[in-house]
């Protein structure tokens, strides 16, 4: 443009595809850097990671979802204006699906299921407070708490350091007092509150997978209208197919001199 004298107002009017050129190329493995990687090359936080994160621990950091909603919705913007103004448009690829990256999530949300029903179960005092409620308490037909703190602390001798205490220390646990005939073993209360925190998993878990399933019932891969537009377009790629043979036919019983009939063959 310069050998030829060619103003700065004619290369401003340049098309948009070579304007486009000058940008830098998009590689072969694009998506997979996408997935992969955030906004910079420097912050190699990986998309999957945040799902796998913000899932699986979403019960001891609930903020963890919001946060990642609005981190996701920065990413889109400086993705679009990535695409948009610093890379060339990319080859376009089919795929029916994500491939490899589904089951992954896939996996990683089962994780997520099992992981959030060990840490409500273990760390929660819910299903302690149940067990006492309707099984060790005052009123039991009732459910009532009365007496769950002392309930929940055991006893144990100071005088069993040998370091010239005397007098009981209480602690968070469910074992029986040194005076006892089994001193500090687990207590009959111990084993109903495990038991009922590995049932809770196993219903949690459960009831998770069946509201998963059913809401996956609920919502189809494809939607109706789409199934029946492939329906019809199959249909009339048959018609054709069809009406292409008989006229072929016709053409050849033409040229043959034989006689020509409107009949499908």
């Amino acid at each position: 443009m310069k050998r030829r004298g060619q103003s700065m107002e004619t290369k401003i009017s340049l098309p948009q595809w070579e304007k486009d050129w000058n940008l830098q190329p998009m590689n072969l493995h694009g998506l997979m850097d996408e997935y992969l990687e955030m906004v910079s090359n420097h912050r190699n936080a990986c998309l999957v990671l945040q799902f796998g994160f913000t899932t699986i621990f979403v019960a001891a950091f609930p903020l963890a979802p919001l946060l990642a909603l609005l981190n996701n919705i920065i990413e889109i913007r400086l993705d679009a204006y990535k695409f948009v103004t610093q890379w060339r448009r990319p080859m376009p690829a089919r795929a029916t699906d994500i491939g490899i990256w589904y089951g992954i999530l896939e996996g990683i949300g089962v994780l997520a299921v099992i992981t959030n029903a060990f840490v409500i179960a273990i760390t929660s005092d819910y299903i302690p407070r149940f067990v006492y409620a309707y099984k060790y308490g005052p009123c039991t037909d009732q459910g009532c708490l009365k007496g769950y703190v002392n309930s929940s602390l055991s006893v144990f001798d100071l005088s069993e350091l040998g370091m010239g205490y005397s007098g009981y220390c209480r602690y968070r646990d469910y074992r029986a007092p040194p005076w006892s005939s089994t001193p500090y073993e687990f207590t009959l209360q111990f084993w109903h509150v495990l038991a009922a925190r590995l049932a809770f998993i196993i219903v949690f878990e459960h009831l998770v997978f069946g509201i998963k399933s059913f809401i996956a019932y609920l919502i189809p891969d494809i939607p109706k209208d789409l199934c029946d537009r492939m329906r019809r377009e199959k249909y009339l790629v048959q018609e054709m197919m069809y009406e292409a043979e008989l006229e072929h036919l016709q053409r050849e019983r033409k040229k043959n001199g034989k006689q020509y009939h409107h009949e499908w063959p």
